[in-house]
């Protein structure tokens, strides 16, 4: 991280309990700092380089801000950090919807992966939903084979239940079907479908659609989510939020241009 992004950032870290009141061992800008070195280059854990703290010591710190879900509290403050400084409101009330299917490596567990007939890829599947900023609300990561439509069941109830003004989300032609009606009578929540027209040939870029898409670009410019390497769901998803944690700290750190 840069100084002005380190400025961002530290006021915002959330304070483990069991450290009460005692520092860490290791400072904590040098740890956010090897993990997203780790995130954003793709190296493996015992190849961290000898200026950061031992890779053990990343893992542990990794490990737990994952169990104890603080690197998802790190996020949320930055997400809405970031809506703020764009005038918006920290809370969404829209949202997109989509999923993205990713080749799964070696380490994962037949428990955990699965095969996308329609896209043939072996692996897991990534569904988000993210505001109109493209930032993430929610993420919950399946074996390939789990359908669109059980997943957003899941994943659009903890959404809903975690952003109370959410009223809107966009989707697919995927998510057609009962999954509308549900959302509509338990999440008090509009499912709109954004088809693609049967006229349209190649590539075209479709309304509101398109910033789900960009979501899923940014996780393939961070070279740990090119392929998913996690050996458990849990560290796919933290991973996926320390991506998006780079993409905001840049934002917030980036000069504003000066209104005459």
């Amino acid at each position: 991280m840069s100084d002005a992004e380190w400025a961002v950032v530290r006021p915002l870290l959330p304070v483990p309990g069991w450290l009460r009141g005692q520092p860490e061992v290791y400072c904590h800008r040098a740890m956010l700092d090897a993990i997203r070195y780790l995130v954003d280059d793709g190296t493996k854990w015992r190849a961290m380089p000898a200026d950061f703290p031992s890779w053990d010591r990343v893992y542990a710190f990794f490990r737990r801000w994952r169990d104890h879900g603080l690197v998802k509290e790190l996020h949320d403050r930055l997400r809405r950090s970031v809506r703020e400084q764009a005038g918006r409101d920290p809370e969404p009330s829209v949202g997109v919807i989509d999923s993205q299917s990713i080749k799964a490596d070696a380490v994962v567990g037949n428990d955990s992966r699965g095969f996308d007939g329609g896209k043939l890829i072996n692996g897991r599947k990534r569904h988000a939903v993210v505001d109109t900023l493209g930032l993430l609300l929610g993420v919950m990561v399946t074996a390939a084979d789990v359908g669109d439509r059980a997943a957003a069941q899941v994943l659009l109830s903890q959404v809903a239940a975690a952003h109370h003004r959410l009223a809107l989300v966009w989707g697919d032609g995927g998510y057609t079907g009962n999954l509308v009606e549900y959302c509509l009578a338990a999440l008090a929540l509009v499912l709109a479908i954004v088809k693609r027209s049967d006229d349209m040939r190649g590539f075209v870029v479709l309304p509101k659609r398109w910033i789900v898409e960009r979501f899923f670009a940014h996780l393939m410019r961070s070279r740990r989510l090119a392929r998913d390497f996690e050996r458990s769901i849990g560290s796919a998803e933290a991973m996926i939020y320390w991506s998006m944690t780079l993409l905001m700290t840049r934002r917030l750190a980036r000069p504003r241009p000066s209104r005459g």
